[in-house]
């Protein structure tokens, strides 16, 4: 059997970090208020003239520097965003560039915070159908460029940062994508969007939330994926090493982890320092805890995320 294995990741996290200490002073809010209702406490913020581009490649770079690879070895690049730098070309052909990888396939997946897991399940199939050997995925965001920074419900949410991974066909062994599953509900939609598009009001918009609404239908998503993606691989909960899920909210992550019947010792945690990096937020979490030494190769992980749309999506892994 031909599977997607994950040969490494990169990260990258622009210098600026703005605390709860800080946004107190920008807008009505407190740190306490903050932290109780979403867990985060800090995030990074884009410097000037930074690109949601600029991240992807140096989070690609590094990934594909720790594979032992060069651009020339990569069939196809995907990246995961939407925060574009310009509504066309893609962020997927900069990075392409950028790293002197030949021509291939080369898009972006637009699934706001489920991007990555839908990221995943799009270059597992293109490696298993057999059109790629080796994919270069990354999920990146400038999410501050699209906050309205008097709106204290979303402004303390949200930061920058990119992630990445090197995927490349592998021939038997137990290693690699298991299986994705992904989900969408438009009747949905409104609850959590942004007020402006190219062919509306010319000009990207803010993101616009209805927070509870949003939280309600994350808990219940999750953990229908999650009992989805147990099902379809005849898993037990207690067999899951590592869950990593979306940092959108520590809520949110500690029910699914409940559902679990999982320890918070076994969840990869970012949250509290990067806040919500929409696509970005899962292969960041990924990097951070291979590099920690916490997930080694051969634990089976548990990938989850919702996002905008609704979209949401699981992936089952043995890295």
């Amino acid at each position: 059997m031909r599977r997607s294995v994950i040969l490494s990741c990169g990260s990258y996290l622009p210098k600026k970090v703005l605390n709860n200490a800080e946004l107190e002073k920008m807008v009505e809010t407190t740190d306490e208020w903050i932290t109780q209702r979403t867990g985060i406490k800090s995030r990074h913020v884009a410097g000037d003239g930074e690109s949601t581009a600029d991240m992807a490649v140096a989070a690609a770079r590094q990934a594909l520097e720790r594979s032992g690879l060069k651009g020339s070895d990569i069939d196809a690049v995907i990246v995961c965003t939407s925060t574009p730098d310009q509504t066309f070309p893609s962020v997927a052909v900069k990075v392409q560039a950028a790293l002197d990888i030949p021509p291939g396939p080369a898009f972006d997946v637009q699934a706001v915070c489920a991007g990555f897991v839908y990221g995943l399940s799009v270059a597992d199939n293109f490696i298993k159908g057999g059109q790629v050997r080796r994919v270069l995925l990354v999920g990146a965001e400038k999410m501050t460029s699209i906050i309205d920074w008097k709106d204290r419900t979303t402004c303390v949410l949200f930061g920058d940062g990119a992630g990445a991974v090197v995927m490349e066909a592998a021939e038997g062994g137990d290693r690699g994508i298991l299986s994705t599953h992904l989900h969408a509900n438009g009747k949905l939609k409104d609850i959590l969007y942004t007020s402006g598009g190219t062919s509306t009001t010319h000009d990207s918009g803010h993101v616009v939330m209805e927070g509870k609404e949003v939280f309600r239908h994350a808990v219940q998503y999750m953990a229908d994926v999650v009992a989805e993606t147990l099902e379809h691989n005849k898993v037990k909960p207690d067999e899951i090493d590592w869950l990593v899920p979306h940092q959108a909210n520590i809520r949110i992550i500690e029910a699914t982890a409940k559902k679990l019947n999982m320890g918070m010792d076994k969840v990869i945690v970012t949250i509290h320092k990067h806040g919500n990096t929409s696509a970005a937020s899962i292969p960041l979490a990924l990097c951070e805890a291979v590099d920690s030494g916490k997930i080694k190769k051969g634990d089976l992980l548990l990938m989850e995320a919702l996002g905008a749309g609704l979209t949401w999506g699981s992936a089952l892994v043995r890295f």
